[in-house]
């Protein structure tokens, strides 16, 4: 598992221990200006010394900061969000002048009063209106109110095997678009045989859940909408009944998915990897993560949309500004963020270094996030990928080309509870053949207000 698919894994227990903060002191400790007029930002996301890469890369680029911007030191501070210790910081007034956070954090960081509102600062930030909105909005409040700058991103898509599709028949630059085409091209590839299966789901350990959020968006369903001042469930609607007939016929009706369904997605990549499963669903970063760890090759994989694209599900990262900070530590902070994250005149120097360390160049990822709005900037990210790439971009085409305009939602509240639900839906699904899918939905939204505290 990659370091940024580990930390998404932890993203949600961030957002719990932070919603579980009450009273807390969370200031700057007012050393940032020094009487030789530098202003001094403590910022998190230093990578540890046993990530020697990435390491010597961040230094790096501090280094090439401060070197443009001799009126500002940076001191960093090894670790990102960790839930295990965040209470303790905030408590502590130890909380960086800049910290870095999921996008299911903000949400929270924000209702508590620990961020500040940077607002007012962001017109003079080059570039920021470049970004994709739904991005900014994770940093921002019920009044539009922002707190915080996106800084990278994933989203869900159809992940699959192309020389399966081949095999099968099938066009492997035309994925499907459907799910009604996934289960077609699920069928023809189960028809090759030897073990060989069509489609594979997560469904074990709050993945089945995950997965199910993501192909609920799909079909332009939500999993959870507010009600007053909280939430409820919204995902028991015909649209999810009919995307889990779909499900029940692949597995059931084709046999297409095998018998083997009580699988972690670490199970279901190590199959991918060994070109015996013809898709899944999964974010851009499973590329890398298939070629380094289980055997795949990039020739061999492509990324489609997510069928239907409806919508789909969107997480990424970003970082915040301590609410204690001074006006002059606000405007270094945007400063530094904005020379590091959202800086095209960077992105050719990174990729040629990335590139020059034998990293994947080309996929919608680090160095090359996929954080741009169609039109000028995009446009250039797309050309210097396609100039200097080491893998086949051609793969990726149809999701990248899709990505700005199938809309993104991130995760529901309490999500890792709302997923252990729907685990259990997906399961109840794949495993038994009877299942009764309404009922399954039905206790899965009363089970899901209960968390929510809904009627």
């Amino acid at each position: 598992m990659t370091r940024r698919a580990y930390r998404r894994t932890r993203r949600c227990l961030a957002t719990t221990a932070v919603l579980a903060l009450t009273l807390a002191a969370c200031s700057s400790d007012g050393e940032g200006g020094g009487e030789d007029g530098k202003v001094t930002l403590h910022i998190n996301g230093q990578p540890p010394n046993t990530d020697e890469r990435e390491l010597r890369v961040f230094l790096a680029e501090i280094e090439a900061f401060e070197a443009e911007h001799p009126d500002i030191d940076i001191v960093p501070h090894e670790g990102f969000m960790d839930p295990e210790t965040f209470n303790t910081r905030v408590a502590g007034g130890d909380l960086e002048d800049v910290f870095y956070v999921y996008f299911t954090d903000p949400a929270g960081i924000i209702e508590q009063g620990y961020a500040a509102d940077i607002t007012d600062y962001l017109a003079d930030v080059p570039h920021l209106d470049q970004i994709r909105p739904e991005l900014h909005e994770a940093f921002q409040d019920e009044e539009g109110r922002q707190y915080g700058i996106p800084t990278a991103n994933y989203s869900m898509g159809l992940l699959y095997n192309r020389d399966l599709f081949e095999q099968a028949g099938l066009d492997p630059n035309a994925p499907p678009t459907t799910w009604e085409e996934v289960r077609a091209a699920s069928a023809a590839i189960a028809e090759l045989g030897g073990g060989v299966t069509g489609y594979g789901e997560c469904a074990t350990e709050n993945t089945g859940g995950w997965h199910l959020t993501t192909e609920i968006y799909s079909v332009g369903g939500a999993v959870a909408e507010p009600e007053g001042d909280g939430w409820r469930a919204a995902f028991n609607t015909p649209e999810t009944v009919r995307l889990l007939e779909n499900l029940r016929a692949m597995r059931w009706e084709d046999n297409s998915m095998g018998s083997d369904q009580m699988r972690s997605c670490e199970d279901v990549m190590v199959q991918m990897g060994a070109g015996q499963l013809g898709m899944y669903v999964a974010a851009p970063d499973n590329l890398p993560t298939l070629v380094r760890q289980y055997d795949g090759t990039y020739e061999n994989l492509g990324l489609a949309p997510i069928p239907d694209q409806g919508g789909t599900l969107l997480g990424g990262e970003g970082y915040m500004i301590n609410a204690g900070a001074s006006e002059e530590e606000i405007e270094a902070a945007l400063t530094w963020l904005q020379w590091r994250f959202v800086n095209p005149d960077e992105i050719e120097r990174r990729i040629e270094e990335a590139a020059a360390d034998e990293l994947p160049v080309g996929l919608p990822m680090p160095p090359t996030p996929d954080i741009w709005v169609e039109g000028e900037i995009r446009d250039s990210v797309e050309a210097l990928k396609e100039q200097h790439a080491n893998v086949p971009v051609e793969h990726v085409r149809t999701f990248m080309e899709a990505a700005p305009t199938v809309e993104g939602h991130i995760e529901p509240p309490r999500a890792q509870e709302v997923y252990a639900i729907l685990d259990n839906v997906m399961q109840g699904v794949l495993t038994d053949e009877g299942a009764d899918i309404q009922g399954l939905l039905d206790r899965a939204e009363d089970d899901v207000n209960r968390v929510y505290g809904a009627s």
